[in-house]
């Protein structure tokens, strides 16, 4: 029996290993489409995304949006490039013309949940076969189409948030109607200043200064023994306020684009998140400081503000995700989720704490519950989830652990320990955000394989039923 020749073993081996690059098509097929069409198609395409950003949407949603819209026209092999403050898509015909290039820059972000779900239902008719044409014409009605609440409802929503934040330590009616008077103080002097197009670092400041101010004469009145302020707690007044100005914040949005891989985007957001909580810091700092110059002092709490009951924690929770829902401009289905999710998320949150989890692990659990089911309940309401999931993890916002250290610092003798009192509240908020931000991006992408797999056994009954 003749041997087989080594080199041919070695070329048989090598045959399985590595693949030929003479099997590989030198020229690939392109759509017969003149440059008229591809830059409709990608303006709807780009003009789609950007919109998507600018109300709330993460930058994967809108690479995704992007590329879904080009591929249903009939253009594969797009480019989205997608940072903080703009949108681009590119796309080359052949080797033989130019790249077509289109660019967006976005807007400052400014949520608005009901026109996220429009345009997340266009997505879908555009996926089933709706004309360029006619797509066209249905984007341009979703982009016109005004916010779904009136100012006054918003500045009102914004307010009640606080109510619910008292409600969810066991607050008295006097306390959170001091509350919702100070939190409507801050969202009118915002609503003010946004109207004169100030920065939103300096809008920050001046309502945190608002609350604080409010919450100093409540407490300066009490110390006086003035009826009925002598038994308030000015602290839940700040607490909320804190909380009412960390509400609007995408750290969600920021954490999920950060493990998406959109790092520039990630950064963009986080720092703008930064700026913000740092203009909610000053305003704090400088209203405690001018108290204290006038003579006036808020106690320190000597220990750290416990929640209530959970029944008035799960009022508070559904009062807070609601009222967020409302200033976001959500829909009713959408207010609905949020506040089902929110009692998901308090829920979570006290089973952890009875198995002696850290309150930062335990305020990832329940953001981790409340973001997974969510991304479920949310895959018939053409909204990415993270809408839902924002409001229902702000009641765990850690505003009094804010409140309490920034209190320390001003309190403080100036010496090292004294520091570090004042400096350790502050630490447990950080560590207490980023377990809230870790737990609603894991929900995410835990849930999202299973949605996809629920939808696709749902398109094949649908088939089976025909």
């Amino acid at each position: 029996m003749p041997r087989e020749h080594p080199w041919r073993l070695l070329s048989t081996v090598r045959r399985v290993i590595r693949s030929d690059p003479s099997e590989v098509a030198l020229t690939e097929a392109y759509p017969v489409l003149n440059e008229t069409v591809v830059v409709k198609i990608l303006d709807l395409a780009l003009r789609i995304g950007e919109s998507m950003f600018t109300v709330g949407a993460s930058a994967h949603d809108v690479t995704f949006a992007i590329v879904r819209v080009a591929q249903v026209y009939g253009l594969t092999g797009v480019h989205v490039d997608v940072t903080y403050n703009s949108v681009n898509v590119s796309y080359h015909r052949g080797e033989e013309d130019w790249p077509t290039t289109l660019l967006r820059v976005v807007k400052a972000a400014s949520p608005d949940h009901a026109k996220l779900q429009r345009l997340q239902a266009l997505l879908v008719d555009i996926s089933e076969g709706m004309e360029l044409g006619e797509a066209r014409l249905a984007f341009r009605v979703i982009r016109r189409t005004p916010f779904l609440y009136r100012p006054i409802v918003v500045i009102v929503s914004r307010a009640l948030l606080t109510v619910g934040v008292a409600f969810l330590f066991s607050a008295s009616p006097l306390m959170m109607l001091l509350t919702f008077i100070a939190a409507l103080g801050a969202a009118f002097t915002q609503a003010g200043l946004a109207r004169i197009q100030v920065p939103s670092f300096f809008s920050q400041t001046a309502g945190a200064f608002v609350i604080t101010a409010v919450a100093t004469i409540v407490s300066a009145l009490g110390a006086a023994n003035i009826t009925p302020f002598t038994d308030v707690q000015p602290s839940i007044m700040v607490a909320s306020g804190i909380v009412l100005m960390l509400s609007g914040l995408t750290v969600v949005g920021a954490a999920q684009d950060a493990i998406d891989g959109f790092a520039v985007t990630a950064v963009g957001r986080i720092l703008d998140l930064t700026m913000q909580t740092l203009g909610v810091v000053l305003g704090i700092l400088i209203g405690l400081e001018l108290a204290r110059l006038v003579g006036f002092s808020m106690a320190l709490p000597t220990d750290t503000l416990p929640f209530g009951s959970l029944p008035a924690q799960i009022a508070g929770a559904i009062i807070i995700a609601v009222s967020v829902a409302l200033f976001n401009g959500a829909g009713m289905r959408i207010i609905v989720v949020s506040a089902l999710l929110s009692v998901i998320a308090i829920i979570g949150y006290n089973l952890a704490i009875l198995l002696d989890i850290h309150a930062a692990g335990a305020s990832g659990v329940g953001a981790l519950l409340a973001s997974f089911i969510g991304v479920l309940l949310a895959r018939n309401q053409h909204v990415p989830s993270v809408a839902v999931t924002t409001a229902a993890i702000v009641p765990l916002v850690p505003g009094s652990a804010v409140f309490r250290g920034l209190l320390g610092i001003v309190d403080s003798d100036g010496t090292v320990e004294g520091m570090l009192a004042g400096i350790s509240p502050l630490v447990l908020a950080a560590t207490i955000g980023v377990g809230l931000a870790a737990g609603a991006s894991l929900g995410l992408y835990l849930g999202t394989p299973l949605r996809a797999t629920l939808a696709s056994v749902a398109k094949s009954r649908a088939r089976v039923r025909r």
